[in-house]
């Protein structure tokens, strides 16, 4: 699933690419991705709107259009979202292009999705913050308040929990998933199944350091496409070729050269160095 990295990177792309775009139709191929309004209102509030703002809420893209509404879009497991300077008859043959806003410029967006898990919102704009403390939404990692001090406070109040899994509470710390959880522990040299209470400050202050310093280089590097991400221009993101224990099963430690092992952690796979990381 894309995590902050990935969706921070196609915010900006298409910040630089939509804002102040036209859209003249919704080309709905999929009704079941429109969730909480009908597909005509979608259309309807949609057709003739401008694109004002494009950003981010955790791992949501959010697309603030003229007329009072915004689009809330998730791309859970493989949507795709690639803007189009022109128009092309190819879009007429994708086979998981979903939905096409089509811009009065002939330019368009397209969304693509393989296993169809993501979904795209319409809702009223001066509702999104009700939305967000609704999903219980942690703070941004990236914002200038995410201080030390800050990690700290919040990690007090999980004592018991094993950071791994906390790292990927979204009412913990919003947007990061599983990859940068990982890799995040492993620049901290720290055991994924390690317990809060059980960190040293030396310990806290480098996984502090480490998350955030990940997290700007993979934004840098467009992101990771470990499957079907790719970023708005469709191309790949070359963090991938940077994770230190993501998918590395039975490969040598890039710092110690033992061998990378493998768990099952709160039902999700896990990568980490048995020697490294304590």
């Amino acid at each position: 699933m894309p995590e902050l990295p990935e969706v921070e990177t196609i915010k900006n792309q298409l910040a630089d690419k939509i804002i102040g775009k036209k859209i003249i139709k919704v080309e709905i191929r999929l009704a079941k991705l429109i969730k909480g309004v009908s597909t005509p209102f979608f259309k309807n509030k949609l057709k003739n709107a401008i694109i004002q703002n494009v950003s981010r809420r955790a791992k949501l893209l959010i697309i603030k259009i003229s007329n009072g509404y915004s689009l809330l879009i998730h791309l859970k497991l493989t949507g795709q979202l690639i803007f189009m300077d022109h128009e092309t008859d190819s879009m007429e043959h994708q086979k998981y292009t979903h939905l096409i806003y089509h811009f009065s410029d002939k330019s368009a967006l397209i969304y693509n999705d393989l296993r169809q898990f993501g979904y795209v919102k319409l809702v009223k704009t001066a509702d999104l913050e009700k939305i967000f403390e609704q999903e219980k939404y942690g703070p941004e990692p990236l914002k200038k308040d995410f201080t030390l001090k800050k990690f700290q406070e919040i990690l007090f109040k999980k004592l018991r929990l094993k950071i791994k899994p906390l790292l990927m509470d979204q009412s913990f710390i919003a947007g990061i998933g599983n990859i940068y959880a990982q890799e995040a522990c492993f620049c901290a040299k720290i055991l994924p199944t390690r317990t809060v209470k059980s960190l040293s400050e030396k310990e806290i202050k480098n996984l502090y350091h480490c998350l955030i310093s990940i997290l700007k280089q993979a934004i840098k590097d467009k992101g990771s496409s470990v499957e079907n991400y790719v970023d708005a221009s469709g191309n790949k993101g070359i963090y991938v070729l940077k994770l230190k224990v993501y998918g590395r099963e039975n490969l040598k430690c890039f710092r110690c050269q033992s061998k990378i092992e493998k768990m099952v952690l709160a039902g999700r796979g896990t990568y980490y160095c048995p020697n490294c990381q304590k």
